[in-house]
């Protein structure tokens, strides 16, 4: 009898030391996680609010080196957090290597878009608040991260791009320049002066102080239309502007050619009847 309490209070002794160290490394590993991801996200903001400061430092590499910063202390944190628990970390890297390959084979469309990501932020087609095409669709660049360009469209939708599909096909980045070329086609009746529409047209232009004087403002007659003849404009302005000096000219010259008699004209069908 006394050997069986004996042995049970060994087994308890056991059974007790066993959950006190396995709840304090669960304590501390809990901890370590908390910590941790604190620290992630805080030099995470760090790195932006440093990147801000100076205003050579693209905004987009900002974002890409502060999230490669997050994720490898995430990485570490995780490592240390199984080091809690005993998991030998040497087996454990080689264990991750072979899975990775694995997983690498199963996801190689993910694998595209992370090295497509670290192309775009290396190459920089576009930035943080540029307005492009890519992929099809338009909008300004909000995010760009390892997977996928985050697109905000003009009415406030909000577009993911893959970066394979963004950096594979066509990008049209229409805010990287400093200035635009506005072009524009005016239509007027065959029956109408053509140097007085031209005219009217120009003296718009020159009065518009948004329009660049260089280069000067190019006016001239693109086509003999079926029942218009066609003025096409060409005039440059900053790129913030294009929009108002395109939709400025679209309504004011419609008045004025009103005012000085000028026809746009309807398109014309004839209507030809054969007798029986």
């Amino acid at each position: 009898m006394e050997q069986f309490f004996s042995d049970n209070e060994a087994l308890i002794s056991q059974i007790t030391q066993i959950v006190t160290e396995g709840g304090v490394n669960l304590i501390l590993a809990i901890g370590i996680l908390i910590v941790g991801y604190m620290i992630a996200g805080a030099v995470k903001r760090a790195i932006v609010r440093m990147t801000e400061k100076n205003p050579a430092f693209d905004r987009t590499l900002a974002t890409f080196f502060a999230s490669m910063a997050r994720y490898g202390i995430l990485v570490v944190v995780f490592i240390a957090v199984l080091n809690r628990f005993g998991v030998e970390t040497t087996s454990l890297v080689a264990a991750i290597g072979a899975a990775a390959f694995a997983v690498g084979l199963a996801l190689q469309g993910t694998l595209s878009n992370v090295a497509s990501g670290v192309m775009l932020v290396f190459f920089r087609p576009y930035s943080l608040g540029d307005f492009v095409e890519v992929a099809g669709v338009s909008g300004t660049v909000k995010d760009i991260n390892l997977f996928t360009t985050e697109l905000a469209t003009p009415d406030n939708k909000t577009i993911i791009v893959p970066n394979g599909q963004a950096w594979g096909g066509v990008i049209t980045n229409y805010t990287v320049k400093p200035t635009r070329r506005v072009d524009i086609t005016f239509s007027i009746s065959y029956d109408d002066d053509i140097d007085k529409a031209m005219k009217v047209i120009r003296d718009h232009y020159e009065a518009d102080e948004r329009v660049h004087k260089d280069p000067e403002t190019f006016i001239g007659v693109i086509a003999h239309g079926s029942s218009s003849i066609d003025i096409v404009v060409r005039a440059w302005t900053d790129t913030t502007n294009y929009w108002p000096v395109y939709f400025d000219a679209m309504k004011s010259i419609k008045q004025d050619f009103d005012k000085n008699d000028i026809e746009i004209p309807y398109p014309h069908q004839v209507e030809i009847q054969r007798k029986a």
